[in-house]
């Protein structure tokens, strides 16, 4: 059983940065892990997912360059440092924790198994 808790968010200029945490209560190092976000009125999306050993990310065309996921097995924890913020970043952001099952990267909401309970981030003009 994981169990994931997010920190980090909250309300940030457009161009600002700040930096998410997930802290998770079991071991991760098996799992590849993830960043999701849902703004009112839209679907969860996929932002970044991370492969177990960190080396494989994947990244939505809309984060690319300014965000950067990293993680600390031993320290069960994962980060998401969002650079250049814009207005439509404002949404909650979800830590998840992948199947065992899948290999490298997960892409899809169901190749994901836990999610923390999101951490809010608003980018304001």
């Amino acid at each position: 059983q994981v169990q994931l808790v997010e920190s980090g968010g909250g309300l940030v200029q457009a161009g600002g940065s700040l930096r998410l945490s997930c802290s998770a209560s079991g071991r991760i190092f098996s799992r590849p892990m993830g960043w999701f976000r849902q703004a009112p009125g839209k679907e969860r999306e996929l932002v970044t997912g991370v492969s177990r050993s960190g080396t494989v990310t994947y990244y939505a065309d809309s984060v690319k360059g300014r965000f950067t996921v990293s993680r600390d097995n031993a320290r069960n924890t994962m980060y998401l440092q969002m650079n250049s913020l814009k207005l439509e970043d404002t949404a909650v952001y979800y830590c998840s924790a992948g199947s065992a099952l899948v290999a490298g990267v997960g892409l899809r909401k169901d190749d994901y198994d836990y999610w923390g309970q999101g951490t809010q981030v608003t980018v304001s003009s």
